[in-house]
């Protein structure tokens, strides 16, 4: 929802600081950011690159010494900072902005609380942290083609890849079917609704910035427009 409250919580060791401005701006199309906070050892070179992003996007660095060799202390003061805020009840989501697994049981407990969970990482981010978000966007397909991220834009991918990827085609085709009339019609705009409720998806994931392009691309459905209307059948049930 537009008016929804949403804390940005940026694990900087495990993310990209050049694509912090998309992230954002994907961000502001779920709600209106109240917290903006960044994890990490400031004191440590590798981080410059965030350092020079803060004051520019407003975001306060968290502070975390790593007092112990191979503990990422900042990972835990982000799970505490997340469930604070959750239990005061100053914020409506949460955007987490990592390439880190080990933030798993976090957006789990988040989600059983009734929060959005909003992921953000790299493709090479562990598929149980991406499944577990309410949705989940690879930075890479944040990037426009004039862009400097220093991230390598995620490129379409072809029919043959999507149709052998099992797991999407039978996302697809279940939502298509719940959301079918008698005669396997489904508006568009309601199969994405049922993707949302179910899964972490994003078409942006596989190169195609809208549903409707990606649906078109497997080759599996037909479609008829009706004025602004779209409606898709899986081409098995003619």
């Amino acid at each position: 929802m537009a008016d929804a409250r949403i804390a940005v919580l940026i694990d900087a060791d495990n993310s990209s600081a050049a694509s912090i401005e998309a992230v954002l701006g994907e961000i502001a199309s779920h709600g209106g950011v109240t917290v903006r906070r960044a994890y990490g050892n400031w004191a440590s070179p590798n981080l410059k690159p965030w350092t020079e992003q803060l004051h520019v996007h407003a975001i306060q660095p968290i502070q975390q010494f790593a007092l112990t060799k191979g503990k990422n202390a900042s990972d835990i003061a982000l799970v505490i900072d997340a469930m604070d805020l959750l239990h005061r009840g100053v914020v409506d989501g949460f955007a987490l902005v990592s390439s880190d697994a080990d933030f798993t049981p976090l957006v789990m407990r988040l989600l059983q609380e009734g929060a959005k969970v909003y992921g953000f990482g790299e493709r090479k981010t562990p598929e149980p942290f991406v499944n577990a978000c309410s949705k989940f966007t690879f930075v890479e397909a944040l990037t426009s083609s004039g862009s400097d991220t220093g991230t390598k834009q995620i490129q379409r991918a072809s029919q043959a890849k999507l149709r052998g990827d099992a797991k999407l085609v039978a996302l697809l085709r279940s939502a298509v079917s719940a959301a079918a009339d008698e005669d396997g019609w489904a508006q568009l705009g309601t199969v994405g609704s049922h993707i949302a409720n179910q899964s972490s998806f994003d078409a942006r994931n596989y190169g195609y910035a809208r549903l409707g392009d990606l649906v078109e691309a497997t080759g599996l459905f037909e479609s008829e427009q009706e004025g602004n209307v779209r409606y898709i059948r899986d081409k098995k049930t003619r």
